[in-house]
């Protein structure tokens, strides 16, 4: 999972994602790769898939489905790879929710994005080190 941390003010997180896209293809080194973000209905915006699809990728968006018209194109919320998609950022969240309760980063007591990042880069590292834990068990 790649990270980049931002001031959360509704928009710097969709611009992360597109930082975020371009260090993957990058590190693939294959600037033509098949990449598709997951993400959850905070990115169901227009301008967001809009600048997914001039960078050539499929954006799995969870989709508003009330209220108004989703951004996300029924050709792609209608594949296969985005039920997978979608299955798959739950299981992603269960670490940002460990990390807000066990963690202690759903009110961080430091200040600064470079400070709140080494917090939030450490809580990972302990989150895996406890699914570690937990693989390791041997289950009946």
């Amino acid at each position: 999972m790649l990270s980049h941390l931002t001031h959360a003010d509704g928009h710097a997180e969709r611009e992360a994602v597109k930082v975020m896209i371009n260090d993957a293809r990058q590190a693939a080194d294959d600037p033509d790769a098949d990449i598709t973000p997951g993400a959850d209905k905070g990115y169901d915006a227009r301008e967001f898939i809009e600048g997914c699809q001039k960078m050539n990728i499929a954006p799995h968006v969870g989709q508003i489905t009330s209220g108004r018209r989703s951004a996300v194109a029924d050709v792609i919320a209608s594949s296969v790879g985005y039920a997978i998609s979608q299955q798959m950022r739950k299981l992603i969240e269960q670490g940002f929710g460990w990390a807000k309760t066990a963690g202690r980063m759903r009110q961080v007591m430091v200040r600064g994005l470079e400070k709140v990042d080494q917090m939030f880069v450490l809580n990972m590292a302990a989150y895996n080190l406890v699914r570690m834990r937990s693989l390791g068990q041997v289950r009946p």
